[in-house]
């Protein structure tokens, strides 16, 4: 119980606070559903607390309800900017797939296994899945998948164990 009293004092403080008290109550005064939700919908919300400081001497003000564009921070390029926020998604240059084999033997997988490849590449399962299988240097691609994961198609084997690069 004290642990929800604390999450909401927390969530509680993190809300905007509402500038026009006189707002409200003109709001709530009217009876027309429509009416009362665009009043409440007009109303201007204050700034949080550090927003409200007083800007540092020298700076210059916008004036009021003029939007000041985003400036790049110094040494970033524009490419990054539009990256920003697609880190997980594939960008142009990164390959789609790397296909590859495993040298020798391969009996097969199980949670936490690490498979290693010809090119040097080790991947680890990290699912909870295990095969067995009796395969000599069978051909594989590690594929992408959603949200930055890796699968490892194995030739031969279904299902695909899901992978992350250990070396």
């Amino acid at each position: 119980m004290k642990k929800n009293k604390i999450l909401l004092l927390a969530a509680c403080a993190a809300l905007p606070v509402l500038a026009d008290d006189g707002g409200l109550q003109r709001c709530r005064a009217i009876a027309d559903s429509a009416q009362r939700l665009a009043c409440y919908d007009a109303l201007p919300i204050a700034p949080p607390a550090a927003a409200r400081a007083a800007p540092p001497p020298g700076a210059a003000s916008a004036p009021a309800g003029a939007a000041a564009p985003a400036a790049a921070p110094a040494g970033q390029s524009q490419s990054l900017l539009s990256r920003f926020g697609f880190e997980q998604r594939t960008q142009p240059e990164e390959l789609p797939t790397l296909e590859s084999y495993i040298p020798g033997k391969f009996e097969g997988w199980g949670p936490k296994s690490v498979i290693t490849l010809a090119n040097g590449q080790a991947w680890q399962v990290i699912d909870d899945s295990a095969r067995f299988a009796n395969l000599q240097d069978p051909k594989v691609t590690v594929r992408r998948g959603m949200i930055g994961s890796f699968f490892l198609d194995i030739a031969g084997v279904n299902p695909s164990p899901r992978v992350r690069r250990v070396q």
